[in-house]
C-alpha cells in the first residue's frame, strides 16, 4: 500500500484504471464534405427547414435562388443570417447555398442561422467550440402552442359575464 501516494492513485487502483492524464482524449472530428468539396446540414426553428450547402468562396449567400438581401430585404433578418460566420471569424470565407421551406420570414432566418451553424462544424471541426459557445448548434425548439377546445385561443378564455 506504499506505492499509492495520491488521492487518484487510490482512486485508480480500486478502478483499475491508469492515472487520469493517462486516459485517452476522443479521436478528433473528421471534415464531413461531398464529392464537390461542400458541407450539408439540416437547420430548423419553428416551423421553418433549411436545407444549406457550405463551401470555399467569396462570401456569397443564395436563398432559394435568390441573393440574401433580396430575400431577406430587413437587416435585422440579414444580420441573424450572417451571425455564425462573425462568430466562427471566417466572414467572406464561404458561399452559402440554402432552400428554405415553411414558417415565415423570422423563423426561416433562423433556420438558415443553424444550417450554415452544423454545416461549417462539418466543414471545418476546429469551429465547432466556438459555435457551440454561443448557442449556435442548439436548435431553438419554441414552437406555437396549439389551440385547446373551449378556449379562444391556445391560453386565453372567453370574457366571463357575471350577468
Amino acid at each position: 500500500m506504499s506505492d499509492i501516494k495520491s488521492l487518484d492513485d487510490l482512486k485508480s487502483a480500486v478502478s483499475g484504471v491508469g492515472a487520469p492524464a493517462a486516459v485517452a482524449e476522443a479521436a478528433p472530428r473528421a471534415p464531413v464534405r461531398d464529392a464537390q468539396g461542400r458541407a450539408y446540414a439540416t437547420g430548423k426553428r419553428k416551423d421553418a427547414v433549411a436545407r444549406v450547402w457550405v463551401k470555399p468562396g467569396s462570401g456569397k449567400i443564395t436563398v432559394n435562388g435568390k441573393e440574401m438581401p433580396v430575400y431577406f430585404a430587413r437587416p435585422v433578418l440579414q444580420l441573424i443570417v450572417n451571425q455564425p460566420f462573425g462568430i466562427a471569424g471566417v466572414e467572406g470565407q464561404f458561399d452559402v447555398y440554402a432552400t428554405v421551406s415553411g414558417g415565415g420570414l423570422s423563423g426561416q432566418a433562423g433556420a438558415v442561422k443553424h444550417g450554415i451553424s452544423k454545416a461549417l462544424q462539418l466543414y471545418e471541426p476546429g469551429l465547432r467550440a466556438a459555435l457551440k459557445a454561443a448557442g449556435f448548434l442548439t436548435r431553438d425548439s419554441r414552437v406555437v402552442e396549439r389551440k385547446k377546445y373551449g378556449k379562444a385561443k391556445a391560453r386565453r378564455s372567453f370574457q366571463f359575464s357575471k350577468r
